[in-house]
């Protein structure tokens, strides 16, 4: 894991033992009284600092180069210095960062998470004033908790945790479970009580060592979306994406190629092996930390503009020391290696020569926890990742140093179902028709001629209708009585009844019904109290749609600390700013088509030059994924009963320990039929209880050095 962590505002006086405290093998930024430090496996051109002082034009550096004794002093900066610095892969020049510098100095932010890529972005102001900002999907997260008279912030929680000696928090980890896309229930808590995260969207500002939250993003306007300008922009958007992490990828090495790509899931993960095949490597060594020349001027989203030089390309075909320009990796299927046929592979039936094919065989999720449950990694927060560890490491490992990914895609791209009410409340419900109509053609193929032509639409219809007059306060209210009842989740049978569950404000998750009555009651008791608050002004799909995209991407910030290799970086460009951007520009009814999002890729690779897609392209079926995760859950039958004969979840109160049991009982009998709901409630609890675990056998204090204090248990013993 790396991370970056610094404070501001601290009280020296408050413990002069904590003058000392500093990360363990830490690479200082910059010094003073308001500390800036990265932390873990960090790459040279990862890290870029801007530096601003009275009377002089800012300078750019970059790399991991120790400061110099003059930077290493408070003294070295006045009150009117200011400094950025910006973390990860960013596909700004030099002059745009010295430029990006000079006008946050005025106070504005925002601009500084335009540039392509994905990265962490830190600002500080002399010496009282320090300003962080988060993505708009949230896979690169920020958290503060208070610290010797001041604020402690970095990109990971445990650290923070670790610093301050916080134990686990049931309540967060009880909300996690049941409502994991409801914020009513946790607010800005993490995992760790007293350590706050910073919502998507927004910056921190520490200034006089307090914390203050601001959103740096306006709400997308009422006003008219067309859909071909909203192409182009999604175009060019994920072009600059893809381009930025394949022009600066490194040398490739003995044991590992430059560039990988994932071609495991879906037109998304395809349409980047596209995009990044067609973009040339740098003919010369990988670029440096402080590129001292700008990038050629881009003409636009256009056909060819990204090929460019021609002799670029040509050169490093024609390297011999380059090797394989993208592993194409493929995890093959469970039932017989057909992998060739499955969607993901339909890059491979385009001339796209830079492709070479790996097919591996899928390990099986939960089977790596036979050996030792505490053996594997520990991850920031619990998430499923942990449950399929070494299926990801196998993928990722076979792939490139930048592994590229399609993850997000459906999140930033589909129109969740509930935006379908959206169009009722702004009085559109004519275009209902054809999303509808799709659905109901469907079901008449799976479910038979009355359920697709008079029952889906009827359910779908209803449930849009009544969403579309349910208030807020009242979804909230019905939650909290969902909760305490703890009905039963009926799986859905149809795609139309899966579409009219997902229409209400909010929905409890399938782990809900096998946590305790006191874990449910305090989370009914939130929502009640939440509903007493202001109402959101977002409409329901709106909304909906944003928090699936943070739940998913704090799933992929979970994967990427679970699987990640060492010199590795896992990259999902559908999750960068720019690109979540352009798809809010999407009208509503261009992304509540049937097959919306292979249209949309589709589009994307034309304006690009690719127009020799197959004519089935987004068409083949689905990958099944319950299948395996059926097969590993009853071949890990020994250590799932193992795991939760004494589990912490129960200790803490959190869940209904025989309910559980029964569950699993049923879950590994292979003559007992297993439905999805039943599935996904078993792996958020499973990785929850190994996260958990993991967390408890943690050293205290291992992400630090001169750290004083007693270790602390893993749970907060407090109801």
């Amino acid at each position: 894991m790396r991370w970056l962590t610094g404070w501001s505002g601290l009280t020296r006086a408050a413990d002069p033992a904590l003058a000392a405290v500093r990360p363990l093998a830490a690479t200082t930024l910059w010094a003073g009284p308001n500390p800036l430090w990265a932390v873990g496996d960090w790459r040279p051109d990862e890290i870029r600092l801007a530096t601003l002082r009275p009377g002089a034009p800012a300078t750019v550096t970059g790399g991991l180069t120790p400061l110099d004794p003059t930077e290493l002093t408070a003294a070295a900066d006045s009150p009117a210095t200011v400094r950025l610095a910006v973390l990860g892969r960013c596909g700004a020049s030099d002059r745009e960062l010295a430029a990006g510098l000079a006008a946050a100095r005025g106070g504005a932010v925002r601009h500084l998470t335009h540039w392509p890529g994905s990265y962490t972005v830190v600002l500080s102001t002399g010496a009282r004033s320090t300003v962080l900002l988060t993505d708009l999907a949230g896979a690169l997260p920020v958290f503060h908790t208070p610290f010797a008279g001041g604020t402690a912030y970095a990109t990971a929680a445990l650290p923070l945790a670790d610093l301050t000696g916080a134990p686990v928090d049931p309540e967060y980890l009880a909300a996690h479970l049941a409502v994991p896309d409801s914020p009513e229930a946790t607010g800005t808590r993490t995992p760790y009580a007293g350590v706050h995260r910073v919502p998507p969207g927004h910056t921190l500002g520490i200034r006089s060592g307090r914390p203050y939250l601001s959103p740096y993003e306006p709400e997308p306007g009422p006003e008219p979306r067309e859909e071909p300008p909203a192409v182009r922009e999604l175009t060019r958007a994920l072009l600059e994406a893809v381009r930025c992490r394949v022009r600066t990828a490194p040398e490739p090495t003995s044991d590992r190629p430059r560039l990988g790509v994932d071609l495991s899931y879906g037109t998304a993960s395809a349409t980047v092996a596209l995009l990044a095949a067609a973009v040339p490597l740098p003919a010369g060594p990988a670029p440096t930390a402080r590129r001292t020349t700008d990038p050629p001027v881009r003409t636009g989203a256009v056909k060819g503009s990204w090929a460019r030089p021609t002799a670029h390309r040509e050169d490093d075909e024609d390297r011999d020391d380059a090797g394989p320009a993208l592993a194409a990796v493929t995890l093959a299927a469970h039932d017989g290696p057909d992998a060739a046929d499955r969607p993901g592979t339909l890059a491979l039936a385009v001339d796209a020569p830079r492709l070479r094919h790996i097919l591996l065989p899928a390990a099986l999720p939960y089977t790596d926890l036979s050996a030792d449950p505490l053996a594997g990694p520990l991850t920031d927060a619990p998430g499923t990742a942990l449950l399929a560890a070494d299926r990801f490491a196998a993928a990722h490992r076979a792939g490139g140093a930048d592994h590229l990914t399609g993850y997000g895609a459906r999140q930033v791209l589909d129109g969740h179902p509930a935006r379908l009410a959206d169009l009722i409340r702004t009085g559109r419900a004519r275009e209902l028709l054809a999303p509808v109509a799709a659905l109901a053609g469907a079901d008449r193929a799976t479910a038979g001629a009355l359920t697709g032509t008079v029952r889906t639409p009827v359910t779908v219809l209803r449930a849009a209708r009544r969403l579309a007059r349910t208030r807020y306060a009242e979804a909230l209210d019905d939650l909290a009585v969902r909760l305490t009842v703890r009905p039963a989740v009926p799986d859905p049978v149809t795609a139309g009844t899966g579409a009219a569950a997902d229409l209400a404000w909010t929905v409890p998750a399938p782990a809900a019904r096998l946590l305790s009555d006191e874990a449910l009651a305090v989370l009914a008791q939130r929502l009640r109290t939440a509903a007493r608050g202001p109402a959101p002004a977002e409409h329901p799909g709106a909304r909906r749609a944003r928090l699936a995209l943070h739940r998913h991407a704090a799933d992929f910030r979970t994967l990427v600390h679970a699987t990640e290799q060492h010199g590795q970086r896992l990259h999902a460009p559908f999750l960068d700013n720019q690109v979540v951007r352009a798809a809010r520009l999407l009208p509503d009814e261009t992304r509540l088509q049937p097959g919306a999002r292979h249209a949309l890729l589709r589009a994307v690779l034309a304006g690009t030059g690719r127009a020799d897609l197959p004519a089935d392209w987004g068409r083949g079926p689905r990958p099944d994924r319950l299948t395996p995760a059926r097969t590993g859950l009853r071949l890990a039958a020994d250590t799932l009963a193992d795991l939760f004969h004494r589990p912490l979840l129960g200790d803490a109160g959190l869940i209904d320990v025989p309910a559980v049991r029964r569950t699993l009982a049923l879950a590994t009998d292979p003559e007992h039929p297993l439905p999805p709901a039943t599935v996904g409630a078993l792996a958020d609890l499973i990785a929850t209880e190994l996260w958990l675990r993991r967390t408890a056998a943690r050293r205290h204090g291992s992400s630090w050095t001169n750290l004083p204090g007693p270790r602390r248990p893993a749970l907060d013993p407090r109801p």
